[in-house]
Parts: C-alpha cells; structure tokens; sequence
C-alpha cells in the first residue's frame, strides 16, 4: 500500500519477464513451423482442387456459335476462383489451369488445348482468366462488410465480366480484325449467360459459406 507501480517494477523483474516470453517463443517455434507448413500445403490442394473445377466445367455440354467463341460453364469456375479462394490464390488456381492448357492438355471446352488456342478470337478470355479470378478475389476481400452472396455477386461481375470481356473483346479484335463496336455487337449476346452465372457464384460462395466457413479463403 501506498507504493508506486514504479518501485514494483525492478529491472531484475523486467529481465526475468523478457526471459519468459523469449523461452515461450523458442519453445513455440516447432508449432508455428507447423501451422505455417499446413497452411502451405491447403493452399497448395485448393489451387490444385480450383484448376481441376474449371476443368471439370469444361466437360459439361457447350454451345459453339458462328463467332468461334463458345458458350461454356468454365468462366463460372473463374468466378468462383475467385470469390471462395480469394485474389491471390484465385489467380494461382486459374493461372495452373491456362498453363496446363498452354502445355497441350485438352482442358478448354470442347477438348481444345495446346498452343494454338492462343490464335483462337477466344485468346482474349483465356489470358483474362487469371487476371479475372484476381479481381474478383480481391474485391471479395475488400468488401467483407457485405453479406457473402452479396459481395461474392459483385466481384464475380467485376472481375468475370467486366475485366474479362475487356481481355476478350481485344483479344476478339486482334484475332478477326473486327472494329471495337462490331465486337461488343457479336460478344454481347453472351453476356445474359454470364449473368447468370454470376447469380450462381453468389448463391455457391454463400452456401459454402454456410456451410464451412474455413473454406472461405476470400474472408479469413
């Protein structure tokens, strides 16, 4: 009583404290190690997992139009890249994808892959893909005070349909030699398609959400 917190706190005191965090922390090391190889390893599975998505939504049954463009569920697993791994993982997954299709493997829609798909008028959405994924990753991240369809619905537009189709009408310009006006004409009747799937990457990301929080890289 009537001692001052300045004559408690000795410097013997204050070593022996600094002694006790600096052993806690040696001794917390091997299990930080840990942590950080697991987290590792999860990333490295979900990217895998993501790729292997968008692979598999290539199988589903496609429409190819007269514009030699086609009409596929594989711009629905970017999105999704995106909103449920985030910006950063998001990329890497599509990125894995578009360099497996670049090596040869029949991965687009269609069983198309191998170098000449980068001469196609797709060239433009398939190098937009992992910059689109990116995107809409990052603007999943930026708005974590929105609900989760929500703010998943948004980035998947973002980045699935305005970045993307900014990548694909290019690409469809360079590749046909089509004007700017003539390209947003024939590449415009896709977009209610791609409407819907952005409604879709809501309602999934929401109910992964849901239904295993963790598996929202987007939000932790």
């Amino acid at each position: 009583r009537g001692t001052s917190c300045r004559s408690i706190a000795r410097p013997g005191w204050r070593v022996t404290v600094d002694g006790i965090h600096r052993t806690a922390y040696r001794c917390a090391q091997p299990l930080i190690a840990q942590i950080q190889e697991y987290t590792m390893e999860r990333s490295i599975a979900l990217i895998a997992i993501f790729a292997a998505l968008i692979a598999a939504l290539g199988l589903m049954p496609n429409l190819m139009l007269a514009t030699g463009v086609p009409i596929t569920a594989q711009s629905l697993g970017v999105m999704l890249c995106g909103t449920v791994l985030g910006a950063k993982r998001g990329g890497l997954a599509v990125l894995l994808f578009v360099g497996l299709v670049a090596l040869g493997l029949p991965l687009l829609a269609g069983g198309r892959g191998g170098l000449g798909v980068f001469a196609s008028p797709t060239v433009g959405f398939i190098v937009g893909f992992p910059i689109a994924a990116f995107t809409a990753g990052f603007a999943m991240e930026q708005m974590r005070a929105l609900a989760v369809g929500l703010s998943a619905g948004i980035s998947a537009a973002i980045g699935g349909i305005l970045v993307l189709y900014l990548f694909g009408v290019t690409g469809f310009m360079f590749v046909l030699g089509k004007s700017l006006g003539e390209s947003l004409i024939v590449l415009g009747w896709y977009i209610p398609g791609d409407i819907i799937k952005v409604v879709l990457a809501g309602f999934i990301t929401a109910g992964l959400a849901k239904a295993r929080p963790a598996s929202l890289l987007s939000r932790t």
